[in-house]
């Protein structure tokens, strides 16, 4: 099985039913993942104003 390293993990809250932010590591763009039982959901994570909360990338070709 190939190894997926677009997305990153960077935080999770809870046991039973678990809420988790993972970032786009090509976009930036934040994603809430709700999982409870056997259904979950996935939305992108928006600020106060209604727009896509986007975390700084390095560019991964600069040196």
């Amino acid at each position: 099985m190939a190894k997926n390293d677009r997305f990153e993990k960077v935080y999770t809250q809870g046991m039973l039913g678990t809420m988790e932010i993972w970032v786009d590591k090509e976009t930036g763009v934040n994603y809430l993942y709700r999982q409870s039982g056997y259904s979950g959901g996935l939305t992108p994570l928006l600020d106060r104003d209604g727009k896509p909360v986007i975390t700084p990338i390095i560019n991964r070709y600069e040196k």
